[in-house]
């Protein structure tokens, strides 16, 4: 009679796997078989320029014509493999995906985890009625990819459907596809309609211009007009117009050349930013849906829809860029989990009217008014010292380098002489970042405001914040300041309280979050309790909500 056999100890106390859940009553499901057409034609488009390289400069090459007919047959070959072998399902507790042939992928959600369901529909897939639904999880650690799982792509009905599906909790096999009781059946009940927060209006053009977009825009199509003329062969100096306005700009003085260069660049940078702006934001709409979700719709030929879970938002940020802010604009975006760290998924308004940025960030909150004009308590002007010695020091070693390049015979002496110019923008510079430091406490949210090219006001959840990062460099030990880091599983993972005086931040953080850092912190008595010392008064006075 044999013993018994032992399993050693492994020295881990760990619970028993759970049984693996097999789900034969749930029926597997393929993407949209007009994928056979899209996948292809989306791929051939992005390769539009190789194609057309090798049809005109083959000059009877049948080398170079095979090639290419070869690449339209790999592509049409993988765009059938991929929907041969891509199926998926939705179960009671999780989204299953499985695709590849050669490399195969079983990918599984859980349900409770998904956080945001993204509609995206390209012109090829709009053409064919079709949308990419792509949901979030809110792995932001593992990366976008790691974290979201795509169907590319489904029927815009069924997309519609399974953002329905997957943005609520699971209670029944009603939440299957297929079942009686499924969004997009007959005899569903018809959702009460959605609450519009924001919609697009033409007013919002004039924001436009004063983003980067239209310099980024104008600049890649004048380095695409050149590459193609060269592509395409074609001498510009042997077109007649091109030799005309040469000719003219030559002989013209030199005041009429900068005028007319600078206005055909202002005008063509302006069309450009129009049509960037409409093509990303045309037909942008903020509703509140009747499931408790913050959904956004936008885009003219690529069209998006984000919808995020709003017991998932941690707060919201209100950014303004240094020229929209000139024009009293604002953008905002929701701080929340199953974003990833990318700012484009979550945004809910383009640049705006900061009045109505701030009553859209109020609304998606559900406050009265939004933390993010409460008002800010100013920093020690100790920050400005250190903002005045960043941006003032390189000036001087700067125009150093280029006066030692000159005496070189290098250089001429204009470059040097232009350096020092640059002293007087950094100081309004450096002052405009001490202006933008403050922060703020309210009931629910931690509120904080800093940088000026692109000043950026959080209002942070108070109950999101999961930790905190306290860190003082050696300079800022000196002058008795540190920078406090909130931070969460929202968003980009951490927000930070720059260049708050020593004492008060570490009493704002334990405020924020009681208990938190209460174990790390010592208690200080005497005339300074609660003051850093040296500060006076004047630096804890509130600020008003935006000093720009």
């Amino acid at each position: 009679m044999s013993a018994p056999e032992h399993t050693p100890p492994t020295g881990l106390d760990l619970p028993a796997a759970p049984p693996l859940v097999e789900h034969p009553e749930v029926e597997w499901r393929r993407l949209d078989p007009r994928m056979l057409v899209v996948t292809p034609l989306n791929s051939l488009i992005s390769l539009l320029p190789v194609l057309v390289g090798v049809v005109l400069f083959s000059s009877g090459d049948w080398g170079r014509l095979a090639f290419g007919a070869a690449l339209v047959v790999l592509v049409v070959a993988a765009g059938v493999v991929r929907w041969l072998t891509t199926r998926y399902r939705i179960t009671d507790d999780q989204v299953e995906l499985h695709t590849g042939w050669l490399v195969r992928k079983r990918l599984a959600t859980p349900r409770e985890r998904i956080r945001t369901v993204d509609l995206t529909a390209k012109p090829a897939h709009r053409l064919f009625g079709l949308s990419t639904v792509r949901v979030g999880t809110g792995r932001q650690a593992l990366g976008s990819e790691a974290a979201t799982l795509a169907l590319d792509a489904v029927t815009s009905a069924e997309a519609e459907r399974l953002r329905q599906v997957l943005l609520r909790r699971p209670t029944s096999a009603r939440d299957t596809p297929g079942a009686p009781d499924s969004p997009d059946t007959p005899n569903a009940p018809v959702p009460p309609p959605a609450t519009v927060l924001a919609a697009f209006s033409p007013a919002w053009l004039r924001y436009a211009p004063l983003s980067t977009s239209g310099l980024a825009a104008a600049g890649a199509l004048f380095t695409t007009a050149l590459n193609l003329a060269d592509d395409l062969r074609i001498n510009l100096d042997e077109v007649a117009r091109v030799r005309a306005a040469v000719r003219w700009l030559v002989e013209s003085p030199l005041p009429v050349i900068i005028t007319t260069l600078a206005g055909a660049a202002l005008v063509l940078v302006l069309v450009c930013s129009m049509l960037v702006y409409l093509v990303q934001f045309w037909g942008h709409r903020l509703t509140r849906e009747a499931d408790n979700t913050i959904r956004a719709r936008r885009g003219l030929l690529t069209t998006r829809s984000v919808s995020v879970k709003e017991h998932q938002l941690r707060g919201v940020e209100v950014s303004e860029p240094l020229l929209v802010r000139a024009g009293r604009g604002a953008r905002v975006a929701a701080v929340t989990t199953g974003l990833g760290r990318t700012g484009e998924s979550s945004l809910l308004l383009p640049p705006v009217p900061r009045a109505l940025a701030q009553r859209v960030a109020a609304a998606v909150l559900r406050l009265p008014t939004a933390p993010t004009s409460a008002p800010l308590t100013r920093h020690p002007r100790r920050a400005l010292a250190r903002r005045l010695v960043r941006a003032v020091t390189p000036v001087p070693v700067l125009a150093a380098a280029l006066w030692a390049a000159h005496a070189l015979a290098w250089l001429p002496a204009w470059p040097a002489r232009l350096a020092l110019v640059a002293v007087l923008p950094a100081v309004l510079l450096a002052v405009d970042r001490y202006r933008a430091l403050g922060h703020a406490l309210t009931d629910e949210y931690l509120v904080s405001r800093a940088n000026s090219v692109v000043r950026r006001t959080v209002a942070l959840r108070r109950t999101g914040i999961i930790g905190w990062r306290v860190s003082q460099s050696w300079f800022q030990r000196r002058a008795g300041l540190l920078t406090l880091m909130a931070t969460t599983a929202a968003g980009h993972g951490g927000y930070e309280v720059q260049d708050v005086g020593q004492t008060r931040g570490l009493a704002l953080a334990d405020a924020a979050v009681p208990g938190l850092l209460t174990p790390f912190l010592v208690p200080v008595t005497g005339p300074h309790q609660g003051q850093d010392p040296g500060e006076p008064a004047g630096d804890d006075q509130p600020v008003r909500r935006s000093a720009g």
